[in-house]
């Protein structure tokens, strides 16, 4: 029996290849595993004595050779197959352990060349890894460290069985088409558009009790990135306390997360449902988690609390009395996280922040799922100082007004359409979401500030087709109103405005959030 290895990750093959080479196997490998098995002295041979070649172009030319891929590829059960390999004097080859060049971590590191990256582009590898789990019945393929123990147990038992085969070679088909999507995502990033052809590269981070409803299955998967800025936010968040999370609190913790990033300002995020019932800025953080908890105390209860800023002991004290289901920040005071741990039910999650967030939001690709296909955008990224007001009513806003006009404009971007968002001192009042009738969730988002409505500003996420928005919001005493503008009736609403006195002002973009 032959096997051959060759493996940028070491982990585990010195003791595989060890316990091959005593179960009879003939092991065979090339440059950097050929080393670390001989340095442990395990018997080892080079692939160069298998095709009778040496490795050329610097290991470009390893093991690209018929003497490997025909003994790889011979169908054990085709006489002529067989009767080939004998007259061309090659053996069989029954497992192959190959993992490949370490592409994304290379290229994900600052200021790394193109000719650096091209090098790192695995070319014998992914080849020796198709071939043999094109071939399974008769080659095992293992591209997993965490395979070799397995499968050297069904080995000493007699042989691996064919369902384990087809495992396997499911899995190396996988690995070299993550590996394939990690390149073309590096050759693509700096072009603009939308390429023909696209896939998605995902690794499992870890199973789920169940999806949204108890009857759903439902596990967690990671977007492989060419770039270390998307090892943030909730993907990654390593979890200091309290049970597992759900599908749902995924969700939330996300939006949590995405919606209190998207403010350079200290500022506290709640969320229920992954719309912000609470969001406050606040040069005293809690401070900051005070007045996002006074925007809705009631929808507050088993929701998420999201801080941009290190939790200190003193908002984990306003914390304290309330339930919710998870606290994400970038860092915890020791004393905060102390106190918070008492709380057994509370999952308490700290997240790196994204690189520059607070200068300019990067933007990623935005992935929604219809059935049979994919909805691909750009992310709705903007920096704050991006907007343009223009007013269009007879009276300016004052400069308190532009400021809570502009806190209202970024928050009403995390909240589902048709969103109105009220809002006075950089705090959220009150907020309408997702109803079919824009002036509903006018009603909605009034009705929640109740008397905190007077003196607040609204914004929407879209143009007023109506002016029954301006007329509602004069009625609750609303003082100033943000908005994209656009409408075939904008002089229906700037009239009203003007007869109530309301300052108004246009962006010229909107913030659907379907």
């Amino acid at each position: 029996m032959r096997a051959i290895i060759s493996v940028s990750d070491k982990a585990g093959v010195t003791d595989f290849a060890r316990d091959l080479s005593q179960l009879g196997f003939e092991v065979f490998s090339t440059g950097g595993t050929k080393k670390a098995l001989a340095e442990a002295q395990v018997p080892v041979k080079s692939v160069s004595e298998l095709t009778g070649f040496p490795e050329i172009l610097d290991g470009r030319v390893k093991t690209l050779h018929p003497a490997v891929h025909g003994g790889i590829l011979a169908k054990r059960n085709v006489p002529g197959h067989m009767a080939q390999l004998a007259e061309n004097n090659i053996g069989a080859i029954d497992l192959v352990a190959v993992n490949l060049y370490p592409f994304v971590q290379t290229v994900s590191r600052e200021g790394v060349a193109l000719d650096e990256a091209l090098e790192n582009i695995d070319i014998g590898g992914p080849t020796l890894i198709r071939a043999a789990a094109k071939n399974f019945p008769s080659v095992v393929v293992l591209v997993d460290p965490q395979d070799y123990q397995p499968v050297l147990e069904k080995l000493k038992g007699g042989d691996v069985d064919l369902a384990e085969r087809k495992r396997l070679a499911q899995k190396a088909f996988q690995h070299v088409a993550i590996y394939d999507t990690a390149i073309s995502q590096y050759l693509r990033r700096d072009m603009e558009g939308f390429p023909e052809e696209m896939t998605i590269a995902l690794r499992k981070r870890y199973g789920l009790r169940y999806g949204e409803n108890p009857h759903q299955q439902a596990a967690f998967y990671a977007e492989q990135a060419v770039e270390t800025r998307l090892e943030t936010g909730i993907t990654w968040a390593e979890q200091l306390w309290g049970k597992e999370l759900s599908f749902n609190n995924i969700l939330d913790a996300d939006a949590a997360w995405g919606a209190v990033t998207d403010f350079a300002a200290p500022s506290v995020a709640i969320i229920k449902h992954t719309n912000p019932c609470g969001l406050a800025s606040h040069n005293d953080i809690a401070e900051a988690y005070r007045r996002a908890f006074s925007g809705d105390p009631v929808a507050a209860f088993g929701g998420i609390v999201a801080s941009n800023r290190v939790v200190t002991l003193a908002m984990a004290e306003a914390i304290k009395p309330v339930f919710y289901e998870i606290v994400i920040a970038p860092e915890y005071e020791t004393e905060a996280l102390e106190l918070l741990k008492r709380k057994k039910d509370l999952r308490i999650l700290v997240a790196q922040l994204p690189p520059g967030y607070d200068v300019a939001p990067t933007g990623y690709l935005d992935f929604r799922r219809v059935k049979g296909g994919f909805l691909v955008q750009s992310s709705d990224s903007l920096p704050e100082d991006s907007v343009s007001l223009k007013t269009v009513t007879k009276r300016e806003p004052t400069k308190g007004e532009i400021e809570d006009l502009l806190f209202a404009w970024r928050v009403v971007k995390h909240i589902k359409s048709n969103a109105i968002v009220l809002a006075k001192d950089k705090t959220l009042l009150g907020m309408g979401a997702g109803q079919p009738s824009r002036i509903i969730s006018a009603q909605i988002a009034e009705e929640k500030a109740g008397d905190k409505a007077a003196g607040s500003v609204l914004a929407s996420d879209a143009m007023f087709p109506f002016p029954d928005v301006v007329e509602t919001a004069a009625t609750a005493g609303i003082t100033a109103i943000i908005q994209p503008g656009g409408s075939i009736r904008d002089e229906d609403s700037i009239k009203a405005a003007d007869e109530h006195d309301i300052a108004m002002v246009f962006t010229g973009e909107r913030h659907f959030r379907h």
